[in-house]
């Protein structure tokens, strides 16, 4: 069914409906119309117990049995990090991190089918890799990764570093020639083991990112005629929510989120609504079913328009 959610107007999709309209992600992100945000909750479909943290809370506890800290900031990834690079050293947190995520990326049906596309963005939220294994898996040397790196110890103006699909690293000139180019705003463990995740990390981005200076190019260009869908994302913290608003800035829409209604705390129902995002509200796993041509539930309707706002 069609529901309009509080008086904050977020438009919400459910049952056969949002099946309908993932149909329509679906033929979007078949025309390159659409682009994918994929997030950490991926990673708890890999299998019945994920092999590397699948939110910023478990990171948070997986950093808290290397060094314990105090109890107001436990369960917040980015205090937890900040506070062990305080103490210990950025070169034990990027350890401690590249060690949380050693555990090779276990690709879903979902990434394999997503780099069959000729996708022009895809962004990937999480630092575990799994979408460009499932892009370096398919055999494609044509995608580019633009991965955000901490300023610490920088003494260049540099927000992003740029890996060719054979890890090696590659110039900003390289990047307009690729088919796909592969977002990674906060890092990711491979191919360098590049992490955003202390609060320090993030001062100077959240300074600049308003002005769109930490955004690669290559993600400003593309994204004009694009759309987004995002997967196993949530926005329950507000560093989450402004990466997601100045990322999709400026870009044509339509946007969806596969999310838990139920679930949405007050912060995550007020940013899809002032954004025009449309709630799919259904299990991801159904929604990623669908997505990659798994789902053999009979009968679903043709996709039809749906309002975004």
């Amino acid at each position: 069914m069609n529901a309009i959610l509080h008086k904050d107007f977020l438009f919400c999709v459910s049952g056969d409906e949002a099946r309908s309209t993932l149909l329509d992600v679906r033929a979007g992100l078949e025309k390159g119309a659409i682009a994918p945000y994929l997030g950490p909750g991926l990673v708890a479909l890999a299998a019945s117990e994920a092999s590397v943290p699948a939110s910023p809370e478990a990171v948070a506890a997986a950093l808290n049995t290397k060094a314990p800290a105090p109890s107001r900031i436990r369960t917040n990834m980015w205090g937890v990090a900040q506070y062990i690079e305080q103490r210990r050293h950025r070169n034990t947190l990027k350890a401690w991190m590249a060690e949380i995520f050693a555990a090779e990326p276990r690709p879903l049906a979902l990434h394999r089918w997503l780099a069959t596309l000729s996708l022009p963005l895809i962004v990937d939220s999480w630092y575990d890799g799994a979408m460009r294994a499932a892009l370096k898996e398919s055999g494609r040397q044509d995608f580019i990764s633009v991965q955000g790196i901490t300023r610490a110890g920088e003494v260049r103006d540099i927000w992003s570093r740029v890996y060719r699909a054979d890890d090696t690293p590659a110039g900003d000139a390289s990047v307009p020639q690729a088919d796909t180019v592969l977002y990674e705003p906060h890092g990711s463990a491979r191919p360098a083991g590049n992490f955003l995740v202390a609060d320090s990390d993030y001062v100077e981005v959240l300074t600049e990112i308003d002005i769109q200076t930490p955004i690669p190019d290559s993600v400003k260009e593309r994204r004009g005629n694009l759309g987004f869908v995002f997967l196993g994302c949530r926005f329950h913290d507000q560093m989450l929510r402004t990466y997601a608003r100045q990322i999709i800035k400026r870009s044509k829409g339509p946007y969806y989120a596969v999310m838990d209604g139920v679930a949405l705390s007050k912060n995550e129902r007020r940013f899809l609504a002032e954004n025009g995002i449309t709630l799919i509200d259904m299990p991801l796993s159904d929604a990623a079913a669908v997505l990659a041509g798994e789902d053999d539930a009979p009968g679903l309707a043709p996709g039809v328009p749906v309002k975004t706002s």
